[in-house]
């Protein structure tokens, strides 16, 4: 297993919490807290452009009730 710098959990209602991580060689990394060694792994800059288009609305559709 890589060895993973976790950020702290970013938590929703109940147990909805993801965690999001980055190795030494700037590979990204997202699981759902207390499940880390079952990862989504990708580039740092995959991880950084999600987070622009999160930011830019692109994932707005995601929040309708």
């Amino acid at each position: 297993m890589a060895d993973i710098t976790w950020e702290e959990p970013f938590c929703g209602e109940g147990n909805s919490c993801y965690r999001i991580g980055m190795d030494g060689d700037g590979n990204s990394y997202i699981a759902v807290a207390g499940q880390e060694a079952a990862y989504l792994t990708d580039s740092g800059e995959a991880l950084r452009q999600l987070i622009r288009d999160i930011k830019a609305g692109k994932a707005d559709h995601l929040l309708a009730d």
